[in-house]
């Protein structure tokens, strides 16, 4: 005997709604497996005489709807090497049904075959329900699986499975992630049935409205004001584009990415002052602005027809997937330093592995537009990761003293300012190494030290005014003593 599953569906609704061919196989069959005894349609041939086996106990058993699926699944799988089954899902069994498409899956793997026969759609008794054409875009969304990720706001949304308030307080807490608390959402019942239901509530009430069933889903009509939709990526790629394009802004048609430049080193520090001052709404907006930079050449490159924002996210994407093996992949890395090691590794195999492989140093990839600070800890970095570097920061620190020891000597009456120069270069690239040793990077300290100044000249600043004098009325000793009033107020 072959062993066979045969699937149908019960509808959206009452027996009305039911396909006759699926009436004449129910009722001739006499017995069914049912995902759920929650339907209209198993009440009333329950009246005629039908009898039924219901998986709703499995519910009960298990936290996640994933594990009562694959029950449910593997249960039929079971009955299916023994006995020809007839298993019934509410609505049609390819609209938002996982154990139907548990069962195809398995039914191939142990040589069941599996039929489905059909039943009507939720989909097309809620569209006409809600009034709504789907050819403007729509999502079919899972209920117990919402992410907010995956919201297309500016689409019609339909949540299925949304069968009581559990569910239902999980969708609306992700949708308010996404949409305003008072956004009008449509809760329907039974689409296109003599019990159809249609209420219509702000999404904050969602979890409050009871009558809920597998016969219920949520509608969340698109998002249409402008404003609403300001948190969406994809608008402020639209905003951009217009910026720049034929009736945009003359500013923003003007720039290339060589004029752009100095706008992105701007903003970094603009937001390093931020994350410094610990100033989260100034971090949202600097933040915003170094964004900016990035979209701003990415339409640029798209203009050009050299590149878009969507090759910039696919770089990154796969750069964090294939330099983070132990989070994406099989390798084990518990420490920083393991995942440090391993980024360096990938990182060297896809230079021998690039079409562009040539002979070059180990300071290369140093960014030449890279402040020369930064750059010299960098260059010091990368020498000491083949052992050229101090042992002890005591000997890098010997090294700064015979540097200084040799701008003392070029400091004669008759300075030569190109030698001077060069000495005092040495000396602080000497000074970086000693901050490298102490992990400390040499441009976040000289920040430190120009804020310090900044607040220290400020009170001395402050001072002066209080006492209606000018600076030219004291001399640097008195300064100097405001200078350390400041130092013990903390300033």
């Amino acid at each position: 005997m072959t062993s066979e599953i045969t699937i149908i569906g019960l509808g959206a609704g009452d027996l009305n709604q039911l396909p006759l061919g699926i009436y004449k196989k129910l009722t001739s069959a006499g017995f069914c497996y049912v995902r759920t005894m929650d339907h209209p349609v198993i009440a009333e041939l329950s009246a005629e005489g039908m009898t039924w086996s219901s998986f709703d106990s499995v519910y009960e058993k298990h936290d996640q709807f994933e594990q009562v699926y694959e029950e449910i699944s593997d249960t039929l799988i079971q009955l299916a090497e023994k006995e020809t089954v007839l298993y019934a899902v509410p609505g049609h069994p390819m609209v938002a049904e996982k154990t139907v498409q548990l069962l195809l899956e398995k039914g191939k793997e142990k040589g069941i075959a599996v039929k489905v026969e059909g039943g009507q759609s939720f989909l097309d008794p809620l569209f006409l329900a809600v009034q709504i054409d789907p050819i403007d875009g729509f999502q079919l969304l899972d209920g117990t699986a919402l992410r907010r990720d995956e919201l297309h706001i500016t689409q019609h949304m339909i949540i299925g499975q949304v069968y009581d308030a559990f569910v239902a307080s999980d969708v609306k807490l992700t949708l308010m992630e996404r949409l305003p608390y008072d956004h009008e959402v449509y809760i329907v019942t039974a689409a296109g049935s003599d019990a159809e239901s249609i209420v219509k509530l702000p999404l904050f009430e969602l979890d409050r409205q009871m009558e809920l069933s597998n016969l219920t889903s949520v509608y969340v009509p698109p998002v249409k004001e402008t404003a609403q939709q300001y948190r969406e990526f994809n608008t402020l790629r639209t905003i951009i584009s217009q910026l720049r394009g034929p009736d945009g802004c003359p500013w923003d048609k003007k720039q290339t990415h060589q004029s752009l430049k100095t706008y992105l080193i701007e903003e970094a520090y603009e937001l390093i002052d931020a994350i410094d001052e610990e100033d989260d709404e100034g971090m949202i907006g600097e933040l915003g602005d170094v964004l900016l930079q990035v979209m701003l050449h990415a339409q640029i490159g798209e203009d050009e027809g050299m590149f878009t924002i969507d090759d910039v996210l696919e770089s990154i994407s796969s750069k964090m997937v294939r330099r983070h093996p132990h989070v994406f992949g099989d390798v084990q890395a518990d420490t920083e330093e393991e995942v440090l090691v391993n980024w360096q590794k990938i990182k060297q195999l896809e230079k021998e592995n690039s079409d562009t492989v040539k002979e070059s140093s180990l300071l290369d990839d140093v960014g030449k537009s890279v402040p020369n600070l930064i750059r010299a800890f960098e260059y010091q970095k990368r020498a000491a990761k083949v052992g050229f570097d101090w042992d002890e920061v005591s000997e890098a620190w010997k090294k700064v003293k015979e540097e200084i020891v040799e701008v003392e000597q070029e400091m004669t009456d008759e300075v030569d300012k190109s030698r001077m120069k060069d000495e005092l270069g040495d000396l602080l690239f000497a000074i970086v190494n000693v901050l490298r040793l102490y992990n400390i990077q040499a441009d976040e300290a000289v920040y430190a030290a120009n804020q310090k100044f900044y607040r220290r000249f400020t009170y001395i600043e402050d001072r002066v005014r209080e006492s209606n004098k000018e600076f030219s009325d004291y001399n640097l000793e008195e300064l100097d003593g405001f200078w350390n009033e400041a130092k013990q107020n903390g300033l």
